[in-house]
């Protein structure tokens, strides 16, 4: 029973909340309430699944964060409702008429606007790693020492509205309606939490196509760059063809193997996360990269 869970989990969690979403909103009359309300019932579900099949049993239970996670998902969930309200005037300023496709079924017009956010997305997030100043604003993100559905929501401010402008900005040009935009704000939600879950999921041939939890757990190593990998939101497909796709199935994230490796000292409460982006950064050593996840080095090119 508890194979077959495994098994069911990640495909019936993303499919059963996306959909019923769809179906919601497809309803006459319908609004954003309805999504809240899913989105309480999916966190529930998150939290329970966790308890009753824990991919890491250690990280069910508190290290002194649960009220600043809960301070970063507050916050930045309500920035993201401020965006949704703003969204028809942007749209209005900046969109160029006729390029949404409107006439597309509303499944359609859902998963368009999920390709193209998730490239966007992924396209900082590999920049957040890339440059520093922007590295300093992620770091809040990858400071967590436990992986849990709900700090898929905890990051900086700054680092969030950057990150969703990459995402939206090509959806704000194309017109994209409303609707389509609250759907997406769920689904985005709805794959954090899959991405973060400590459900101990297994994935077999889907592991090279979602960015679920069992790929995106190599990408928290705290073992420097060698946790440069699996950058995708919601799809593998931009780890392809960055190069930077990475799994192990014979090797096990545990307590231990998450956070920053030259930043042990990194702080923990949610003020101070806020403010240590500008403040002098200090790193230690990084702690030796355990043999089973070392990625072989292609040779330089002979002149």
């Amino acid at each position: 029973m508890k194979q077959m869970f495994a098994c069911l989990y990640g495909p019936l969690f993303f499919g059963g909340f996306i959909g019923a979403a769809l179906y919601w909103m497809a309803t006459p009359g319908a609004g954003a309430g309805g999504l809240l309300v899913l989105f309480a019932v999916a966190l529930l579900v998150s939290f329970l699944a966790e308890w009753g099949l824990p991919y890491e049993p250690l990280w069910n239970r508190s290290q002194g964060d649960r009220l600043r996670d809960c301070l970063h998902a507050l916050v930045n969930e309500s920035l993201n409702a401020v965006g949704l309200l703003a969204l028809p005037g942007l749209v209005a300023l900046l969109a160029h008429d006729g390029l949404w496709p409107r006439d597309w079924p509303l499944w359609g017009q859902l998963a368009l606007a999920i390709v193209i956010a998730d490239c966007g997305i992924t396209l900082a997030h590999y920049a957040s790693h890339r440059w520093a100043w922007l590295w300093r604003l992620h770091a809040v993100h990858h400071s967590v020492q436990r992986m849990y559905g709900f700090n898929g929501l905890l990051k900086h401010p700054l680092h969030q509205l950057l990150e969703a402008s990459a995402g939206l900005l090509p959806l704000l040009v194309l017109g994209i309606p409303l609707p389509v935009a609250q759907l997406l704000a769920l689904a985005i939600a709805i794959e954090l939490l899959l991405q973060h879950s400590n459900v101990d999921m297994r994935l077999g041939p889907l592991r090279w196509v979602f960015a679920w939890a069992p790929v995106h757990r190599f990408h928290h190593m705290k073992y420097g760059r060698a946790g440069d990998v699996n950058f995708g939101l919601f799809f593998n497909l931009w780890d392809g063809l960055l190069g930077t796709a990475f799994y192990r199935h014979d090797y096990a994230m545990r307590q231990g193997d998450l956070g920053i490796g030259s930043r042990p000292d990194y702080p923990v409460a949610y003020l101070a996360q806020l403010l240590e982006p500008f403040r002098a950064q200090h790193y230690s050593a990084e702690p030796r990269v355990p043999e089973a996840l070392r990625r072989p080095v292609r040779p330089a090119a002979a002149d």
